[in-house]
């Protein structure tokens, strides 16, 4: 039987060095700090791609059971002061993707090393030899997506639900997703320059590789990856988290 200090010591430690070192919550429900993006954003549109099978992969991701975006409060909150900027525009935000969990990293981890698995290459990855898309960089062992404050996203115009022309399709390996390739027409580069000032005026952070990338630069969780599954809301938070979120600024 453990002294009563040293099991003191022990349910301390463990939770500890989990959250400093390790993946988080296999099984757990969404933790504390953070949202849904539609508790804090109003007129948000969701298109989560991983969620239904319209994306590189060509199926639903695993970790991926509900069409949400949970996102850290911290960058909910950057998000939603994004949209206010686009509003009086008549424009607005279409997120593909925020938290990720680590699972569904992993899903993609083993989708490029099957040299079988091809079925979307014409869509996502024309010019790519997949065995390449590691070194490249476009797939990774682990994401900062999983830290909880990176989204992909994009504009649109709120009338039509139309995106703004950004020269390339989401999630296209491609050169031509850099922010700033050259070889987009002027207006392209200007939609994508407008999203990067909107997003880095706001505290994020761009991707070199990816103009929909953004990572929250004071992140509240900068070392830790989180494997909590994006799970379908529970009808009985609603309120609670709506109270939790009236108060952004």
């Amino acid at each position: 039987m453990k002294p009563a200090c040293l099991k003191s010591i022990t349910m301390f430690a463990v939770p500890l060095a989990i959250g400093l070192f390790g993946a988080i919550g296999a099984n757990a429900a969404m933790p504390e700090g953070f949202v849904d993006i539609e508790q804090v954003v109003p007129g948000v549109v969701l298109d989560i791609r991983y969620h239904n099978g319209d994306n590189f992969v060509g199926a639903r991701i695993e970790g991926y059971e509900a069409p949400r975006c949970i996102l850290t409060k911290a960058a909910a909150q950057a998000v939603a002061r994004v949209q206010q900027d686009l509003e009086p525009f008549g424009l607005g935000l279409k997120i593909f993707d925020c938290y990720r969990p680590e699972r569904a990293v992993a899903h993609f981890a083993r989708w490029a090393r099957d040299p079988e698995a091809t079925e979307r290459k014409a869509d996502y990855y024309p010019e790519i030899d997949k065995k390449d898309l590691f070194a490249l960089g476009y797939i990774a062992e682990r994401s900062g997506h999983s830290r909880g404050s990176t989204l992909d996203l994009t504009i649109i115009d709120r009338q039509s639900g139309e995106e703004i022309d950004m020269g390339t399709g989401y999630d296209l390996f491609s050169p031509s997703s850099w922010p700033d390739d050259a070889s987009m027409t002027a207006a392209q580069r200007a939609n994508r320059l407008l999203l990067h000032a909107l997003m880095t005026t706001h505290g994020f952070q761009a991707y070199d590789k990816e103009w929909w990338h953004f990572t929250l630069q004071d992140e509240p969780f900068p070392e830790t990856y989180f494997d909590f599954p994006i799970a379908p809301p529970d009808p009985s938070d609603t309120a609670a988290d709506t109270d939790r979120t009236q108060s952004s600024d």
